[in-house]
This record gives structure tokens, sequence and C-alpha cells, in this order.
């Protein structure tokens, strides 16, 4: 069973090279918290902008990390099966335990095609391996639909757990409808992991999150008090938070002088941009992905600040782990000038 909290980490940069120290103390850290595992090397560690050898490297060094440990499951799709096939094969070569398999961007084939010349030639290729199917429509433009997952999950024994993060609740409910109790359904977005877990008619058993770059403790605990029925805290630690998990994705309204424009900072950006501040290993996003805006960046600062205030128990082990001053570090308005753009026209 997946269950719990598995850290999709991010990719940390020392100029325009993979920070393979940085990486390593951010592992160390999760580890230290507890996490289920950690994903290396999805989208929210910038898959599309890492070179292959940089991909294998990084898969390879947490993969070792995490040995005994925890889990490491690692995102090996495409938009092209033999380039997932051959991903996957170093992956499995490399020790994982599970491959994270996005839905083939771009080229916007069926679900039925998905399923057949996709995810079925890589789980006959690999039966050893646990296959996950990510499905997040929103970004690939194309969705594995829940009739041809319970297909393969009823056809492959590795094939039996799904990232959810269609953001649709129907979608979700059709999913264990039709897969049954059997299958693992994660979320694959961390504001709604909580209404995932709670729902009987979707029974989440854990999250693929974001904001446990920073959080994973509280997130990993959220997730396992509401799996051994404390209920009460499992709330508690949700709505604590929610601030962070609503951060994921910053959407702000930008007046440029021809006219007001919508500006959306992506995963990994604002998480990036906040583990920056804090003083964690990160570095920037590689391009075409920049900086914030300052309407952006103040979002975030005054999250952390909310955060803080209120439940300084979940930004706690970050500060002791990296021996972060939080206080001085989101006080500090000109240190944080460096994470935006100066001007957006």
């Amino acid at each position: 069973m997946f269950e719990g909290c598995y850290t999709a980490l991010i990719t940390p940069f020392m100029s325009n090279d993979v920070d393979m120290d940085g990486l390593h103390q951010l592992v160390s850290f999760q580890i230290e918290n507890g996490v289920q595992g950690i994903v290396a090397v999805g989208t929210t560690g910038e898959s599309p902008t890492l070179q292959w050898d940089e991909h294998n490297a990084v898969i390879e060094s947490i993969a070792k990390q995490t040995r005994n440990r925890c889990i490491c499951i690692a995102g090996t799709g495409s938009n092209n099966t033999h380039e997932a096939i051959e991903a996957t094969r170093h992956a499995v070569m490399a020790g994982v335990e599970a491959v994270l398999l996005v839905d083939p961007y771009y080229n916007g084939p069926s679900s039925m095609e998905i399923r057949k010349e996709y995810y079925t030639p890589i789980a006959q290729m690999f039966p050893d391996v646990q296959i996950i199917p990510y499905i997040i429509p929103g970004r690939t433009g194309t969705q594995l639909l829940p009739e041809d997952l319970a297909i393969l999950t009823q056809s492959y024994t590795n094939i039996q757990a799904v990232k959810e993060a269609t953001g649709s609740i129907d979608n979700m409910k059709k999913t264990r409808a039709l897969c049954g109790a059997k299958v693992d359904i994660i979320s694959g977005d961390d504001e709604k992991t909580y209404q995932m877990l709670s729902d009987a008619d979707i029974q989440a058993s854990g999250v693929i999150s974001v904001m446990a770059n920073i959080a994973p403790k509280a997130v990993q605990e959220m997730v396992m008090s509401y799996r051994q029925g404390n209920y009460q805290k499992a709330n508690q630690l949700n709505e604590a938070l929610m601030p962070l998990f609503k951060m994921v994705t910053v959407i702000t309204t930008e007046n440029t002088s021809l006219g007001e424009v919508v500006c959306r900072s992506r995963n990994p950006l604002p998480c990036k941009t906040m583990m920056r501040i804090l003083g964690m290993p990160s570095g920037h996003c590689r391009q075409p992905s920049g900086k914030m805006t300052a309407s952006g960046l103040n979002c975030i600062v005054e999250t952390l600040r909310t955060v803080f205030q209120h439940n300084p128990e979940i930004l706690e082990p970050a500060a002791n782990f990296f021996n972060i001053n939080i206080e001085e570090r989101l006080s500090n308005i000109d240190f944080h000038k460096q994470f935006i753009y100066e001007t957006i026209e």
C-alpha cells in the first residue's frame, strides 16, 4: 500500500548545475522527518528541463540514500514511450521501488492509446516494479480515464496505484468505483488531500506532496493521523498547513501599460522561492520558469509569516535541520528583492 506522505522533491541548482550536495541535505531532511517516501525528478523536480544524464544522476543519488530508509519513486514518464522505457530501465537498475509515469503530454493520445501504447508495454517490460500512473490533464493536455485505468489495474499486478491530480472530485469517485478498494488513490494536490482522505467515495491513502519539501513532518503526520483514526489531529494539521497548500500555485493580477494580465506562478516556482527565502537548498528554477512578481512574492512571504506566527511547529523542523532563523529571514525585505522581477514591462 502507498500510504502516507511522499515528497515530490525539488531539484536544487547551484548556478546552472544540479546541486548534488544540496540534494543530499534535502533527502536527509525528509528522511529525518519520517516521510514514507521521496519522488525523484517528478515535475516538481523540473524533469522537463533536466538533461537525461542529470535526470539519471539525481535518481541514482536519491535511490542510494533512501535505500532501506524510505521508498524511492522515480519520475520516468515521457511523451515518448521508448524514452519512458529507457528511463524506467535505468531507475529499476538504480534500485527504486516504484516509478511515476505522467500521461504523455502534448501528443494528445486518446485514453485507450495511453493505455495500450504507453502503460501496457512498460508494465509488461518491468513486472517487478510498481508503476504509478500520474493523471494531470491540466499539464498534459490528455488524460488516462478511470475506465482505462481500471483495465490496467485488473490486468497488471504492478499497476495498483494512481496519482490523482485531475482536480475533479467526480473523476476521483469514478476511479474508486471502477478500480475497487485494492487500488491506492494518491492525492496529487496538497490542497485537496484531506478531502480525498475523508470522502468515503474516494478513500485516498496518501499524498505526493509539494509543500512537504518545507514541512515533511506535518504532512506525514496529517495523513497518518487520519489513516489511524485520529481525525481531530488530522483536521488540525490540515488547517495549519492549508496556507502553504494554497501557495503551490500563486495567481495574481498584474498591471501593464496595455492593461491587466493574470500571472500564474506555477509549481515549483512558489515552493522553491519559499525555500530560498528560508535558506534551504533550492536555487532558481530553470528557464523558461523564472521569477515571481512583487505581488506574488508578497503572497508567499505573508503566508510564511502567518504559518510561523500561528503554527510555528510546522516550520520548526526546517529551522532546526538547516539552522534557520526564520523570523530574521522573513523580515529581511531587501534580501527578498532578488527573487522578483523588477518590472513586468
